[in-house]
């Protein structure tokens, strides 16, 4: 009888175990960029700059409990681009690309709204694609550039 239930348990158990543990034959590719708002807009702008060598984590949490089962961290390239490659499936999970940090010590405020980005990270979405984009994270200056006030004339529109 204890071989049985030993049996029947190995039965249920490691086909639950095994698609938990999902890894993907071709890793996913999250790209992103991280940017400088030089006008304190809330948006990107023509002056706005991307930063080399800012830190992000990605990170995927269980729906029900929000703990965190994947982490993983990155840094900027000279444009301010990052990629991050992913083995396993995270269909259910939540998953975000969170800024940790700017080295430009006056663009180093995480602006609100634009400190994380929610991310799909599953094959089982019908994207044909293995590239994954999440939006771009944003830092504020702590003041904004001369140029800022001819910008934002661009912006506003004819009065009726």
């Amino acid at each position: 009888m204890a071989k049985l239930l030993v049996l029947l348990a190995l039965c249920v158990l490691l086909p639950a175990l095994v698609a938990s543990t999902r890894v993907l034959r071709n890793p996913l590719i999250l790209h992103g960029r991280v940017y400088c708002d030089t006008c304190k807009c809330g948006f990107e702008t023509p002056v706005t700059t991307y930063i080399a060598g800012a830190r992000i984590r990605v990170e995927c949490k269980l729906r029900d409990t929000l703990r965190v089962v994947y982490s993983t961290e990155a840094v900027t390239s000279s444009s301010g681009a990052y990629e991050v490659s992913v083995a396993d499936d995270h269909d259910d999970q939540l998953c975000e690309s969170v800024l940790i940090s700017s080295p430009q010590k006056d663009c180093a405020s995480a602006m609100p709204g634009r400190e994380r980005a929610r991310v799909i990270l599953t094959n089982n979405n019908g994207i044909n694609s293995n590239n994954r984009f999440a939006n771009n994270l944003g830092f504020i200056k702590d003041e904004p550039l001369a140029a800022c006030a001819q910008v934002l004339k661009l912006y506003e529109g004819d009065e009726v």
